[in-house]
Formats: C-alpha cells, sequence, structure tokens
C-alpha cells in the first residue's frame, strides 16, 4: 500500500477566498458568520449565516459563469487554487492517473430553487436547457475533471456532513492501492437559498440570531449554544502517491494516514456516541497510531444541545489518558453541511504545519457535560503535533474521521 501526500490545497469560505485568508482570519479569530440579506431570508426565518465574499467575475467569464451553479463555481476555484499550489501540471502528466473525487450534501441548490420558482411561482415550464447538468449533485466535480482534463477515477460522495471528508477518505485508498497516481479531492456548498433556509428551519435545528452579536451566533461546547449557523465554500486538495511527489520534488504539505467510517444505523438525525468510536478507532488503526500521537482534533462540533454532548463523550472514550486540543472552528466559517469535512481538514493541517490551533471562538461558558481540552476564544501556538484528526458527522449516520501526519523530511542526498 502507498503512502498518500498532500501537495496542495484550495478554499472558497466565509473566512476568505484562499488558504492565506482562512489562516489569518483563523489566527484572529474573525467570524464569517453575519446577517443575512433579505433577499436570501425572505420568509424562511433564518436571520444569519456564513456567506461566501464571492464575484464569479474574478473567476469566470460571464457566459461561462452563467452556465455554472454557485456551488460549481466555488469547486473549480478551490480545485485551481490546489492544483496551483501542488505545483501539479496536468499537461505534463498522465491525466489517466490523475483523478477527482468530490462531495456535497445539497448539489446545486440554486439552479434547483430557480427552475421551481420559475415553474411554480411564474408558471414558465420551459427551463434553461442546462438545468439538469448545472443542478445534479455531480456537477462540481465533474466540472473539476472537465476543466482540466482529469481522465482517472471519478467519484461523488453525497453523505450530509460527511460528504467532502469521505471523498477525501476514498481518494486516500484508491492511491494506496495504486489505482491513480494523484486525486483532486474535496467538496462543495451552496445551499443558501430561501426554499432551502425553510426546510433548514423546519429542522429545529438552527440558531437565532444573538442578539447582542449576530456574528457569535454559533457557540459550540458553551452552556449557552442554541444550534448551528449554516455556511457555503468549497476546499479541495491534491492527493498523491508519496513517491510520485517526491520525486517531483513537490512540497508535501502532510500526509493523510488514518480514515475512518462507520453508520451509527440507529436514526437518521440523532447522534450516537458509539458509531462516532467506531470512526475515530478505525481511523486511528488505520493510520498505525496511538490515540497519544493525536495532538488536536478539529471537532463536528455542531453548536447543537444534544450533538456537542454525544461527540464530546465519543472523544473522551477513545482518547482516555491521552488529552489532545480540541476545537470546533463553525463558531467561525459556520456549518458547510459537504463541503465541512475538506474545509476542517485544512484547518486542521494548520496545527500540523504550523504550529497554530485554530479556536473554539465565543467560548465563554464551557458546558460542564463536556469535558474536553478547549482552546476557547484565541488560537494557541503549539509545538507541530505528529499527527491531527478531523471529525465529520453527518445525518444519516454516517461519521468520518480523517487522520493527517507529518511527512518526514526528504533523504539527503
Amino acid at each position: 500500500m502507498r503512502r498518500v501526500a498532500i501537495t496542495g490545497a484550495g478554499v472558497i469560505s466565509p473566512l476568505g477566498n484562499s488558504l492565506h485568508d482562512l489562516h489569518r482570519s483563523l489566527a484572529q479569530a474573525r467570524p464569517g458568520v453575519r446577517t443575512l440579506p433579505a433577499q436570501l431570508a425572505q420568509g424562511s426565518g433564518v436571520k444569519v449565516a456564513a456567506l461566501v465574499d464571492w464575484n464569479p467575475a474574478s473567476a469566470f467569464k460571464e457566459a461561462e459563469a452563467a452556465n455554472l451553479d454557485r456551488v460549481s463555481q466555488f469547486a473549480l476555484a478551490a480545485a485551481s487554487q490546489a492544483l496551483a499550489s501542488s505545483g501539479l501540471d496536468p499537461a505534463s502528466a498522465e491525466r489517466e492517473r490523475i483523478g477527482v473525487y468530490w462531495g456535497t450534501g445539497m448539489g446545486g441548490a440554486h439552479t434547483l430553487e430557480a427552475s421551481f420558482k420559475s415553474v411554480y411561482g411564474a408558471g414558465e415550464w420551459r427551463l434553461r436547457p442546462l438545468t439538469v447538468v448545472m443542478a445534479m449533485n455531480s456537477a462540481a466535480g465533474a466540472n473539476v475533471a472537465v476543466r482540466h482534463r482529469l481522465g482517472g477515477p471519478f467519484a461523488n460522495f453525497s453523505t450530509a456532513c460527511s460528504s467532502s471528508a469521505m471523498a477525501l477518505g476514498e481518494a486516500m485508498r484508491t492511491i494506496a492501492a495504486g489505482r491513480a497516481d494523484a486525486i483532486v479531492a474535496g467538496g462543495a456548498e451552496a445551499l443558501l437559498a430561501p426554499g432551502t433556509l425553510s426546510a433548514w428551519q423546519a429542522l429545529r435545528t438552527l440558531a437565532p440570531a444573538d442578539a447582542a452579536n449576530p456574528a457569535a451566533s454559533c457557540k459550540p461546547f458553551d452552556q449557552r449554544r442554541a444550534g448551528l449557523v449554516l455556511g457555503e465554500g468549497a476546499a479541495a486538495f491534491v492527493l498523491e502517491d508519496e513517491s510520485h511527489a517526491r520525486a517531483r520534488g513537490a512540497r508535501i504539505q502532510g500526509l493523510l494516514v488514518g480514515y475512518g467510517n462507520s453508520c451509527d444505523a440507529v436514526h437518521m438525525s440523532r447522534p450516537d456516541r458509539g458509531g462516532q468510536m467506531r470512526a475515530m478507532r478505525e481511523a486511528i488503526a488505520d493510520a498505525g497510531l496511538e490515540p497519544r500521537d493525536i495532538g488536536y482534533i478539529n471537532a463536528h462540533g455542531t453548536a447543537t444541545a444534544v450533538g456537542d454532548v454525544v461527540e464530546a463523550q465519543a472523544i473522551n472514550a477513545v482518547f482516555a489518558g491521552a488529552h489532545p486540543r480540541v476545537s470546533s472552528t463553525k463558531a467561525l466559517h459556520g456549518h458547510l453541511l459537504g463541503a465541512a469535512g475538506a474545509l476542517e481538514l485544512a484547518v486542521a493541517l494548520l496545527a500540523l504545519e504550523q504550529g497554530m490551533v485554530a479556536p473554539t471562538a465565543f467560548l465563554e461558558q464551557p458546558d460542564p457535560a463536556i469535558r474536553l481540552r478547549h482552546v476557547p476564544l484565541q488560537a494557541e501556538r503549539i509545538a507541530p503535533p505528529r499527527a491531527v484528526m478531523s471529525n465529520s458527522f453527518g445525518f444519516g449516520g454516517s461519521n468520518v474521521v480523517l487522520i493527517a501526519e507529518r511527512a518526514a523530511a526528504p533523504a539527503a542526498r
């Protein structure tokens, strides 16, 4: 089995549209959550969300952007960043050995909503010819493959909040098995549209706006927490066979070494400690590590009353005797659903590469029922740990856990 290196990354997020901007926002604990514009909220009752500051003209010609749902625009921008930072030029590589593995929860939500509005609102049944290929869940990943002519293995995952984490884990296994030399893997989400917001509001899991500070509406692990805040964006990585990466002199950001995947098989929306523990233990075993080797966990931490407690219990059961730092950065960037796992792996890698542990913002009153080694309010500087973990737990009971490890320096010649 081949080892898998992370050689490139890119992000489009509520905290900035580059890795540099993301890192700066995390270091400053600067939130991306804000009051929703009226044209997005409409009658949904949703007051706050984490939006991307996005101008399609910055990345696409007008005619091109018109034929891409917002989710595909995000995916293409993040993937292009990842490829550029990796130094992997598909034009000079064997394109049939480079694949795309992608994740999204809601797919082309804006295109679907526009079509329903046209049909049921205006009575206009003649829709745009490209409606299907703009709205389908695999559109974002397929657009990445088409743009860069990547003819290797392709897969699209839609497992709610674990979608992009699963894409990364399965890409890791595909490369390790020798079926590809490199894979562009990640996820994208763009669901902030009135109808979709109304559906989420009906679940009664969304946080109300904080009356004093709307940016502080998401409070993971805090006893004042009242629910999650939706976000949008994308994150992408270039995963590569380590020997292939070293042969071309690529900078290795870390090694993706552990992947755990389990299903609660208990309830469609209520989390289960046992399923989460199985995924964490599988990832640690897959990585060939011990719990004490994990220095930081980016928790799923959605700020729901039950979910945060269940995850803390699962972490404490798996890491008994070890005390990794734990934070949930959803307080700052919101919950990106299908893109959450990929974005949060990028956050975890920051600790691995630079020794900066991103904080759980607004954690002023930790819930006594959640006994973790918190990183409250502000980022912490530490010696880079051997390995970091990222948890992604989704509706339907889908649990995915990823572990990245520091890469050894190349041998002297």
